[in-house]
């Protein structure tokens, strides 16, 4: 620690981009001399102005929430949180943001704050005694300023427009179908009947069937033709690449195209926005259900070493199955559906594709696939494939996507 501390030195501390063990070694020293963690608002200054970096390099608020958890941990969340929350504020984004920016603000909580908030009113709240508030804001300060260049899926702040009112929307069918699949989903998770989740699930996904046809039907008669939209979604520790061969199973049945950032659990889903919503709900189901399957079948093993690659691959060979699986069920639930009206449906679930596929290919013109080489358990492999034959889930009927894999840009 330098001999003299003072607001100079401190503001010259800022400019850098402290890792995990700098903010812990600094954090004491600082916690001495400055007890409120934010002299003078200078903390709360930095920590928005690397925000907005982070915004203009293509990041959303539900990024950065995702990154601040894994990079700086839980702790830093609420910190994280707050602050979204004062940028939010203080750029008016409830009538400016986009639609999707305002969704994610809405999820973490970041548009209730009508006062001024920042790095000393999350200290208060939160009573994090100085040396640990230091050491938080030094590490979400590195995470933010570590953060890559991704694809800009909405316009940052810089780009928006003035202020203007939102009519509230009235509930659509999409929205109405996603409600009841997500009820039905609800039940099969939290049932202890094996019996029963099936048949609930089983339900959920004949709805998800008949939404997508009909969807893609209304969609190919219409003059404005097919809307292809964008999401992130975000896959956290442990397991991360199985989880994401889960998530792209899921995506390929759905006719949703999935590109990953390997190394910071971030996928990006393009797709129909009801195959979008969709795939998260599938996505989200079918996580608990494999989680509950390996808990079940570690205690049938016995397992007392090597539990990791047991479960690694478990999650593997269940992502696995459950694609062959998704593939199948979408075949027969397509040539069902174009038997029930007397017509050929492929064609119009191509121009469905072709219009996902257009989207992806400008958005990623650098997209590779990536297949993994990695050594697997056998005994969890054949595990996870035998806990997805029971997971008894079947995709909606769409055309065929595929799933692209993508290093962490720097």
């Amino acid at each position: 620690m330098a001999g003299v501390i003072d607001d100079a030195w401190l503001e010259e501390l800022l400019r850098h981009r402290p890792d995990a063990e700098s903010a812990a070694q600094l954090a004491p020293g600082l916690a001495h001399h400055f007890p409120d963690v934010d002299p003078g608002g200078l903390v709360t200054r930095t920590l928005l102005d690397a925000l907005d970096a982070a915004w203009e390099r293509g990041w959303q608020p539900a990024d950065v929430s995702h990154v601040a958890r894994r990079q700086a941990g839980a702790g830093s969340v609420p910190l994280v949180v707050a602050l979204i929350a004062e940028h939010a504020r203080r750029t008016d984004a409830a009538a400016r943001a986009p639609e999707s920016w305002i969704d994610q603000l809405r999820d973490l909580g970041a548009l209730s704050a009508d006062d001024a908030g920042g790095v000393a009113a999350w200290q208060r709240a939160a009573r994090r005694p100085p040396v640990e508030g230091w050491r938080i804001a030094l590490q979400l300060l590195g995470a933010l300023r570590s953060t890559v260049r991704i694809e800009a899926l909405v316009p940052p702040p810089s780009r928006w427009g003035a202020a203007r009112a939102r009519p509230e929307r009235p509930m659509a069918a999409d929205d109405r179908a996603l409600r009841r699949i997500r009820g039905l989903l609800a039940k099969a998770e939290s049932t202890e009947f094996a019996e029963e989740a099936e048949a609930l699930t089983a339900k959920a996904q004949e709805l998800m069937t008949r939404h997508a046809v009909d969807a893609a039907l209304l969609a190919d008669a219409s003059p404005a033709g097919i809307d292809v939209d964008t999401r992130r979604v975000h896959v956290a520790d442990p397991y991360v690449r199985a989880k994401m061969q889960l998530l792209g199973a899921v995506a390929d049945a759905n006719g949703v195209r999935l590109v990953w950032y390997q190394g910071l659990g971030i996928a990006n889903l393009v797709g129909v926005r009801a195959d979008l919503d969709a795939v998260e709900l599938l996505f989200t189901s079918l996580l608990l259900q494999v989680t509950q399957a390996l808990a079940a079948a570690e205690r049938a093993e016995k397992r007392r070493v090597a539990a990791r690659t047991f479960r690694r691959a478990f999650l593997l060979g269940y992502a696995h199955r459950i694609g062959e699986r998704l593939t199948t069920a979408r075949r027969h639930a397509t040539a069902e559906a174009a038997a029930a009206r007397g017509m050929d449906l492929l064609p119009v679930l191509r121009s469905r594709q072709e219009a996902v596929e257009k989207v992806v290919s400008d958005l990623f013109p650098q997209v590779r696939a990536g297949r993994s080489r990695s050594s697997v358990d056998a005994s969890g492999w054949y595990a996870g494939r035998a806990a997805a034959e029971r997971a008894d889930v079947h995709p909606r009927g769409a055309s065929v996507g595929c799933s692209g894999e993508r290093g962490a840009l720097g």
